[in-house]
């Protein structure tokens, strides 16, 4: 039975160099591990069925005699012993297995996160508890009993504790950049249009003689004008370039680029319609053909609300009624910040959420003007906007070399007239001062 039973004891001894060689070849000693797990599984199977042998040849003794002998008694005794001995051993050999197969991990997580190489590597709970003297002499000593080992150090966020576990969030929705408002279109007349050409007639000639007239009396002859004008149709446009990996990897990318395109080709619109100067394929803007600001004689002209209420009554008397301020936001901030002599805003509590509005009429703060630039007026009656083509995106191979190259275009058009075609009713100026 001592022949027997040594090769266990050399087991359990052998066993308790393995945590040493944990950090440096956990693969290697993880099969040593094994390879002695399965021996004590053997030697194990063996005790056990001595045990189950003299149990059997113990009752039959018992039958026999009514009672087992001494010696009997004292090798069924040492079997048991040994059986349980072993059973712990088992025991403390699958829990020394499963400990290399979690240090294999983090050795294995350290590498693929660039830990090593020179670096001073952080002692984990595993490895702590791998490397503590009280385990060795545990399983030195037969491991009899039970043990309780706490690791002194504590799991942190580290990349080598708990940080292999801990993953970021992930946002799919990309920020984009900020977009203007586009308001000036919205104060316009706006329609559609079947042709590349739009005509139209404007009045340019009024001399009205009418008076008093006698019975019988001559009547005054008044004239009327009218000159044929017209505006074509002009395109605005803009081409993009993606691959087809990029286009098929990403479900969210065609839409991302269709909102950009059409984003793109509506700022250039309300450029074109506000500051167009009519050369070349451009539009006429506004600006371009509004009625440069002449202040009336007499009147308060030193802030901007004077200079915006001189504006309105130039509108006015050119026998138009104004149906909007536009402004830049620079200059509307100036305007709300303005106090009375008492330090209170003219424009109220700043607490209170108010449309921007003056003199009764709403100003649109835009960007679309510059610092100090602003018209005022009829915008309705000033112009008339036609769109001939709502904006169309399409996404073609047929462009150079995309075809062997894998790409696609994404193009992007739009077409539209504009025609001033009551230049009085909107007026322009500035905030200088003399």
């Amino acid at each position: 039975m001592k022949r027997m039973f040594m090769p266990a004891v050399s087991l359990l001894a052998l066993s308790a160099a393995q945590p040493a060689a944990v950090i440096g070849a956990p693969r290697m000693d993880a099969g040593n591990t094994a390879q002695l797990l399965a021996e004590v599984k053997t030697e194990l199977a063996r005790v056990g069925d001595q045990v189950k042998q003299t149990a059997e040849a113990a009752l039959a003794e018992t039958k026999k005699h009514g009672e087992m002998n001494q010696e009997l008694k004292n090798q069924s005794d040492k079997l048991l012993t040994d059986f349980h001995g072993l059973s712990s051993a088992q025991n403390k050999l699958e829990g020394i297995m499963e400990g290399l197969e979690s240090r294999t991990l983090e050795v294995e997580q350290m590498i693929a996160s660039g830990g090593g190489g020179g670096k001073t590597e952080r002692v984990t709970a595993g490895m702590e508890i791998a490397n503590d003297e009280r385990l060795k002499a545990y399983v030195e000593g037969g491991a009899q009993g039970s043990i309780t080992l706490r690791p002194k150090n504590a799991i942190t966020s580290a990349d080598a504790s708990g940080g292999g576990l801990i993953w970021a969030d992930r946002e799919t929705d990309p920020v984009g950049m900020p977009r203007r408002q586009l308001v000036i279109r919205n104060l316009m007349n706006v329609t559609t249009t079947e042709s590349d050409v739009i005509r139209y007639t404007k009045q340019t000639l009024r001399t009205n003689a009418a008076a008093m007239v006698a019975e019988e009396g001559t009547m005054p002859e008044s004239a009327y004008g009218w000159t044929k004008a017209e505006t074509n149709v002009r395109k605005i446009a803009h081409i993009t370039h993606a691959s087809d990996e990029a286009l098929a990897d990403s479900g969210q990318l065609s839409g991302l680029i269709d909102g950009e395109m059409r984003y793109g080709l509506d700022l250039e619109e309300e450029n074109q319609i506000v500051a167009g100067d009519g050369t070349g394929e451009n539009l006429t803007g506004l600006l371009t053909d509004a009625t440069a600001f002449s202040a009336a004689a007499g009147l308060p002209d030193a802030t901007r609300i004077d200079r915006l209420r001189l504006g309105l009554l130039q509108v006015a008397l050119a026998n138009y009624a104004a149906n909007g301020i536009t402004i830049h936001p620079t200059d509307w901030a100036a305007i709300e910040l303005l106090k009375d002599t008492t330090g209170r805003y003219i424009f109220g509590d700043p607490n209170t959420l108010k449309t921007p509005m003056l003199w009764g009429l709403d100003a649109v703060p835009t960007l679309s003007l510059s610092v100090g630039e602003w018209m005022v007026g009829n915008f309705f009656m000033a112009a008339t906007l036609y769109d001939r083509q709502d904006t169309e995106i399409l996404i073609s191979s047929e462009h150079g070399t995309n075809f062997v190259e894998g790409m696609k275009t994404v193009r992007g058009t739009k077409r539209l007239a504009q025609a001033n075609k009551r230049p009085a009713a909107l007026v322009t100026g500035d905030f200088t001062f003399v």
